[in-house]
């Protein structure tokens, strides 16, 4: 029972992807929403890790434009200094608040591209299209169309996967199979499963997790034909807050 993203089948051409390519932004940050990790070649001890961040390329986690381009904020543009930074996600919901820590350190590509798109209020208002009771147990949001097969205009590649076992708090990114289909859905595991080491670990709930179970506890319309469906209790983000610890 694979976190996937639906398939939506679409043809992608080359004058396509390069305007969307060419809406490539820069990542800045403000006040209280400043943060994101380093990628892997920023792990070395020392010197050799300020020498690595100073010389890491934009491109180092290899954002690509990619369709569907739903709600589309831009294309980020990873910047080794501020995705160092520590960060914390306050998911304000509809059925209350979840807080996750980010980890920076071990999936700095990931927790990047999510604060670049919940910055910009590319999470605000969606609700979360899946719930798994039976095999795994997640809550998967992150799609703008609410329908599984919404994504920002971007992929990228897995990382922080090697040994992953989904814990119960996990949050992760869902993916459409292979190496390089992370965009904006992710989910977050509130019992421990069965799932395979396929999807980048990204942060661990740290206070709301109580509320995720409560509405797995009520159940999902089995409409997924991959398994669950949209939760009993509908559950919409109606914003997303970055804070420092």
């Amino acid at each position: 029972m694979p976190i996937k993203r639906a398939f939506r089948p679409l043809l992608v051409t080359a004058t396509l992807a390069a305007a969307v390519a060419a809406t490539a932004v820069g990542f800045s940050t403000s006040g209280a929403t400043a943060s994101t990790p380093a990628p892997h070649s920023l792990n070395a001890p020392g010197l050799h890790a300020q020498v690595a961040a100073a010389l890491t390329p934009a491109s180092a986690c290899g954002y690509h434009a990619a369709i569907p381009a739903d709600s589309f904020k831009g294309i980020p543009v990873f910047n080794a200094a501020q995705a160092a930074q520590p960060f914390l996600v306050r998911f304000v919901t509809t059925q209350g608040a979840i807080t996750v820590r980010m980890n920076t350190s071990k999936a700095p590509c990931t927790t990047f591209s999510f604060r670049f798109l919940a910055s910009r209020g590319y999470f605000n208002q969606t609700h979360c299209h899946r719930l798994t009771t039976q095999g795994i147990y997640v809550l998967q949001c992150g799609d703008p169309t609410g329908t599984g097969s919404g994504g920002p205009g971007y992929k990228f590649a897995n990382e922080n996967t090697a040994g992953a076992t989904y814990q119960a708090g996990t949050l992760a990114m869902a993916n459409s199979g292979g190496n390089a289909t992370n965009g904006s859905q992710f989910f977050i595991v509130y019992a421990h499963g069965t799932l395979a080491p396929s999807y980048s670990v990204f942060g661990i709930v740290v206070k709301g997790l109580d509320i995720v179970r409560k509405v797995a506890e009520a159940g999902d319309n089995n409409s997924n034909p991959a398994g669950g469906g949209e939760p009993t209790d509908k559950v919409t983000i109606e914003s997303v807050k970055i804070g420092s610890y």
